[in-house]
């Protein structure tokens, strides 16, 4: 008769036959790779590398819980000190990396549910009778809310023991705002915070030192630090305080620095991203420079060079029709093609004038791309494109090191 009425008894184990654990261990490899997935499918904290610390710690975990469930059903009244004092150094260790207990919490309920359907299969195919299926289940409950609970008191020890350290809560708060991925839910970012003592802003900017000369020390309080191989990281509140810009660029007057775009601060890795580009990219060929420079002030040429694959295709499709041309007239023609869409009125005289060439020459060659692109020249959407594909081509011969030609002569 099917138990669909039954309480969850206080000790399952003691429903399960001894047999069940023989038959559940061989299936443990396949079940907990299972486990693993779906884990890292729908908590979004766990999404890492498997071979990366939190990867690792991930294996383990689900290795141990498994194992103390088969020891379970084995010996239910065995010790099982050396499991608890295990899952309680897994709380400690989220506490330590600035996360509450919500992950953890929301990691063990999918793998109870990935672990019911898992056990309940094996016991069918071993043709256990129904009873134990059901067991298997409370079991299951009954396991993960064991191990549940030894992950929040040790969660809860370590808070209470740890002694206040901002600094360490600092640096490992802006390890978390400048993350790839949202590492911390909104309630752990909040506590995180209060550790740090740093109140979180509605939007910051993210700034990128490349020659760090002792700067950290002169740096306002509230200022977030992170020190990496491309230099310091900093998370900067406030940014648009004229007072705070004011002492950053005294601060940074002598060495390059790029400010980031102020972003929600949810968005802190977005700035920390385009700052770097626009570290890259001020610190080209023929290029040097010293003091704060806002990347702000790049955001074309950085969304041209960040996508630069597909500029480049771009640029083939666009002015195809250049290529065959012996290239110094394709570069003349180019030239005339940037000045044709950047001028108001499209006329010769006008064109003549931004290229600082002769009238007459400007005509001749207006005639000639007239005979390569017809009425593509009429067509907005031709132009945008076009326009996109020389800026990014003239980015690109800046990367490299290209110098710009000579002026052509005022006559062909």
């Amino acid at each position: 008769m099917q138990r669909l009425d039954a309480d969850i008894t206080e000790n399952p184990w003691t429903e399960l036959p001894l047999t069940l654990a023989s038959s559940l261990r061989p299936h443990l490899p396949v079940l907990g790779g299972a486990l693993l997935r779906a884990i890292q499918g729908e908590v979004p904290v766990y999404r890492c590398a498997p071979d990366s610390p939190t990867g690792r710690t991930l294996r383990t975990v689900v290795r141990r819980a498994m194992e103390d469930f088969i020891e379970l059903i084995e010996d239910p009244a065995g010790p099982r000190e050396h499991q608890a004092a295990f899952f309680q150094r897994l709380g400690r260790l989220e506490f330590l990396h600035g996360r509450g207990t919500d992950d953890v919490q929301a990691a063990f309920r999918v793998a109870a549910r990935v672990a019911c359907r898992g056990y309940t299969a094996v016991t069918r195919s071993a043709y256990f009778p129904e009873e134990v299926a059901f067991a298997v289940n409370d079991a299951v409950l009954a396991h993960i809310g064991d191990l549940c609970g030894h992950v929040v008191r040790g969660h809860a020890a370590a808070r209470s023991q740890s002694v206040l350290d901002v600094p360490r809560a600092r640096r490992l708060l802006a390890e978390r705002l400048l993350h790839r991925r949202a590492l911390v839910s909104t309630e752990a970012l909040k506590d995180l915070a209060e550790r740090a003592e740093w109140p979180l802003p509605a939007r910051v900017s993210c700034f990128v030192v490349p020659n760090d000369k002792g700067h950290r020390h002169r740096l306002d309080d509230d200022i977030l630090v992170v020190r990496r191989r491309s230099g310091l990281h900093l998370v900067v509140p406030d940014p648009e305080s004229h007072a705070r810009l004011h002492r950053l660029r005294t601060l940074f007057r002598n060495v390059p620095a790029v400010a980031g775009p102020v972003v929600p601060l949810a968005q802190a890795r977005l700035s920390l991203d385009v700052a770097h580009l626009a570290v890259r990219f001020l610190h080209g060929p023929a290029r040097d420079w010293t003091g704060l420079a806002d990347a702000g002030d790049h955001l074309p040429e950085l969304y041209l060079l960040h996508g630069s694959d597909l500029t480049d295709l771009l640029a083939e499709r666009t002015l195809g029709p250049l290529r065959d041309l012996p290239p110094p007239r394709a570069a003349r023609l180019a030239d005339t093609l940037d000045a044709l869409l950047m001028s108001w009125r499209r006329s010769a005289p006008e064109v003549a004038e931004m290229l600082y060439i002769h009238p007459q020459t400007a005509r001749y060659r207006l005639r000639q791309l007239d005979t390569l692109f017809g009425d593509r020249l009429n067509d907005p959407a031709f132009r945008f494109e076009a326009m996109l594909a020389l800026r990014s081509r003239a980015l690109g011969a800046t990367r490299a090191g290209e110098r710009p030609p000579p002026p052509p002569p005022d006559v062909e």
